[in-house]
């Protein structure tokens, strides 16, 4: 396993008593380096959405206990956010909750020529997703084809 990815782990472990003690969902953990800095980032969500004080005390308590642990060797930043609304479909609770909504699927590749889909999210497995278009048809695309799945807006 990658020292990014464990890094990723342990900070999950970390973060799920504190997201269970306030009734929060976690999205998604990730230590990216950018512009020349690391930073760890948390996504955390509730019914209704998250709000800055939500943020500070999760982002209270975590690098209370990342300071405690010490296992990241390099310097970071560390941020707690909303995961916001043009947010990536990762998890397969992310798939489960967000099953009956329209999405926006991005391609590596063009398939039939074009690279981006939107339809309303289907059916999901491990390997595949199904989105079906506004004339009722469906496509299944294999996952490691989707560069890019998210909710659609409108604004």
């Amino acid at each position: 396993m990658a020292k990014k990815e464990i890094y990723e782990q342990k900070t999950e472990e970390l973060l799920m008593p504190i997201i269970l003690q306030h009734g929060f969902e976690l999205v998604d953990v990730e230590y990216v380096k950018e512009g020349g800095n690391w930073y760890l980032r948390a996504y955390i969500d509730k019914p209704g959405g998250i709000a800055v004080d939500d943020c500070e005390v999760v982002s209270r308590a975590l690098s209370d206990l990342l300071d405690e642990k010490d296992f990241i060797e390099d310097s970071y930043i560390l941020e707690v956010s909303s995961p916001g609304l043009g947010r990536p479909l990762k998890k397969e609770k992310d798939f489960t909750r967000n099953l009956g909504k329209e999405v926006e699927v991005r391609t590596y590749r063009a398939i039939d020529r074009q690279k981006e889909f939107t339809g309303v999210l289907k059916d999901f497995d491990k390997h595949t997703v199904t989105i079906e278009f506004e004339d009722g048809q469906t496509k299944v695309f294999e996952k490691s084809e989707i560069a890019l799945i998210r909710l659609a807006f409108d604004f």
